[in-house]
């Protein structure tokens, strides 16, 4: 009898992420021209353990990630809880153990546990089980590089495959069924909790077309129970479930069985195989061709932006050139008019060449990670490896950034160029690394498993000092030593009286207004991808991803090039910091939809989870505010050389 499910209701976007996947081309699998499959990727043969040979394995491996909820942002390692584990030895750590292919297990005894109400160790262990169970946190198995998945009915007879499975679930001292228990009537008792002891493991195979190089898995399905076992040492998973009473005292036992079985399916190719997690949800209120809208109408929308620039500015410059033959040469108006302070040396010049630094250093990473990971090469089955690029790419990036901010530090008429270098290598990655510090103190407090060991944080910082500072001393040297940059018109010496602004071209409002297109072109996207970190979601999309960032750097580039458009016809030329901000203030909706998000689809509760939150997000921010403000600089940068490099000026 299916069991209708409304705690546990899934996300309303797996079905979409997975289906663009298929639709970009960016599934993990082999590729398909030829044999060539991307590292880590490659298919693996199975057969009955008297066929195996060097080719074709026999031992399926089960391995565990580490435990997580929705209702908190902190992780544990499997081994934090008192779960059974592989045998002395086994490594790596995470792996669980194995079963053998085609041979079928019918509730087998794993392990028992037992505790002591009396025991101060035995209680503590217990307690921490029960809290894990209150908080709903997550098994994640994974067979063959594929996540076991459990598949269980939702509303309207509909069916949801998820990458995870509860450790068990609680019955309120009112008798509110929490969570999973609403699987089951036989879960009831007040202030109760259920353990899911038992698990009936499916796995969908199919044989390989050649012959005799055995099968491949495609599927890894299964269904957690709850079971007292009446014969502890030969459990025959029957009975009523496996309940813990907070008011239990004495001896507790737990008994933790499995059943595997294996079924043949040629429906479902290797290549394919995870499609059947889009079992999930098909009325979901996002649907894939209302992100294709959105996408269509971003790309004409700066479409008709790019076209007005460019008539306006032709009959602008048209204009200009025809009047210097005129008697009305001298009559200048518009953006001509402020020709002798254009390139005038912004304030805080320092500052905003040290961001321009590092905003080219994320800007480079960025386009390179999502750029491998359209390839295949980052793809989620290689567990840590977007993480890995992008931390390596920050690192070989210090060239690119000492030469940036040197440069045009240089330009603005700096010469303290030695605390130019010194705050480009230190001041945002320093910002960055104290907030991550901060973070990772919280979770050590908590023992969660997420928390960096100090020696892997002695290993980021040698990284930085080692390799980082010196490749950013090496960039500011050459652009140091290279001519400052060559404007196309002359600076005056007494800067230009800007006249009294109307509303919308004053600094304030544009800037606010310039964020809010290119906001609108990734939000969607946005969605998805917090979904992904905060709701322990898989992610898949980089494909689309990356077509998203492309039209974030367009969307940015023409809203500050328009904006700084109208800021020169008002005769107002600091356009230097104004530009920076203006797409920068993207990074402000940014963070408002992120404190939206976190108030209405986050079920995170305690202090800690919370910090750990707000913390994180502003690394996002700080991080998303320097990428876009350097498109919107460059942009703008490019836009007023080239207009004031083609008109006529005395």
């Amino acid at each position: 009898m299916s069991a209708r499910l409304p705690v546990l209701s899934p996300p309303r976007w797996p079905r979409l992420l997975l289906l663009s996947l298929l639709l970009l081309g960016a599934v993990p699998g082999p590729r398909r021209s030829g044999a060539f499959y991307l590292p880590g990727l490659a298919p693996v043969n199975f057969c009955d353990e008297e066929k195996k040979s060097d080719e074709c394995k026999a031992e399926i491996e089960l391995f565990v990630n580490r435990l997580d909820s929705v209702e908190s942002v902190l992780p544990y390692e499997y081994t934090a809880f008192d779960f059974c584990q592989a045998s002395e030895g086994k490594r790596p750590s995470e792996n669980l153990g194995q079963f053998t292919f085609n041979k079928k297990e019918t509730c087998k005894l794993v392990c028992t546990k037992t505790y002591h109400t009396e025991k101060a160790e035995d209680k503590q262990k217990l307690e921490f089980l029960k809290k894990s169970m209150l908080l709903n946190y997550q098994h994640h198995w994974i067979v063959d590089n594929m996540p076991v998945t459990w598949c269980y009915d939702v509303e309207d007879g509909q069916r949801f495959c998820n990458p995870g499975f509860p450790i068990g679930c609680y019955i309120t001292d009112k008798g509110h069924a929490k969570d999973a228990c609403v699987i089951s009537s036989d879960f009831h008792e007040r202030d109760t909790f259920y353990i899911f002891n038992h698990v009936d493991i499916k796995i969908y195979y199919h044989v390989v077309e050649t012959g005799s190089m055995g099968a491949r898995l495609v599927a890894a399905k299964l269904e957690p129970k709850s079971f007292k076992h009446t014969h502890i040492d030969k459990p025959d998973c029957s009975g009523p479930p496996m309940d813990i009473s907070n008011k239990a005292s004495g001896e507790i036992k737990i008994a933790y069985t499995y059943s595997v079985s294996f079924e043949e399916d040629d429906k479902i190719r290797w290549a394919s195989r995870w499609d059947y997690i889009l079992e999930s949800m098909p009325h979901t209120h996002i649907q894939w061709f209302s992100i294709m809208n959105s996408l269509v109408i971003v790309l004409f929308l700066s479409g008709m932006v790019a076209m007005i620039m460019l008539r306006t500015l032709h009959k602008d410059i048209a204009r200009y050139n025809q009047m210097d033959s005129t008697e009305d040469a001298q009559e200048e108006f518009g953006w001509k008019l402020v020709h002798g302070d254009i390139f005038r040396p912004p304030r805080k010049g320092m500052l905003l060449s040290v961001f321009l630094g590092s905003g080219t250093q994320i800007l480079i990473m960025t386009f390179v990670t999502l750029f491998f990971a359209c390839l295949g090469f980052l793809s989620p089955a290689n567990r840590g490896a977007l993480m890995t690029c992008a931390v390596v790419l920050w690192v070989l990036l210090g060239t690119p950034a000492g030469y940036v901010a040197a440069r045009f530090y240089k330009s603005f008429g700096g010469e303290k160029w030695k605390t130019n270098v010194l705050l480009t290598s230190f001041l945002c990655p320093g910002i960055v690394f104290a907030d991550f510090f901060i973070m990772n103190l919280i979770l050590w407090g908590e023992g969660s498993s997420a928390a960096i060991p100090f020696g892997t944080l002695v290993a980021i910082l040698a990284l930085w000092f080692c390799i980082s500072v010196p490749l950013t001393f090496i960039g500011a040297y050459f652009g140091f030593k290279k001519n400052a940059i060559e404007h196309p018109v002359r600076t005056n010496q007494i800067p230009r009286q800007i006249p009294e602004q109307s509303f919308y071209t004053k600094p304030l409002p544009g800037i606010i207004m310039g964020g809010i297109l290119p906001f609108g072109c990734i939000f969607i996207q946005l969605f998805f991808i917090l979904n992904s970190i905060w709701s322990h979601q898989m992610y898949y999309m980089f494909g689309f991803l990356f077509l998203v960032f492309i039209i974030l750097v367009i969307t940015c580039s023409e809203a500050t090039i328009l904006l700084c458009y109208f800021h020169l016809c008002a005769e107002d030329y600091h356009w230097q910091w104004r530009s920076f901000l203006t797409s920068g203030f993207t990074a402000v909706y940014f963070l408002i939809y992120a404190v939206h998000y976190f108030f209405s689809k986050l079920q995170i509760t305690g202090t800690a989870s919370t910090i750990l939150y707000f913390g994180y997000t502003m690394i996002m921010v700080l991080i998303f505010f320097l990428f876009t403000g350097t498109i919107g600089f460059f942009a703008c940068f490019w836009f007023v050389t080239k207009i004031y490099s083609v008109v006529k000026v005395d």
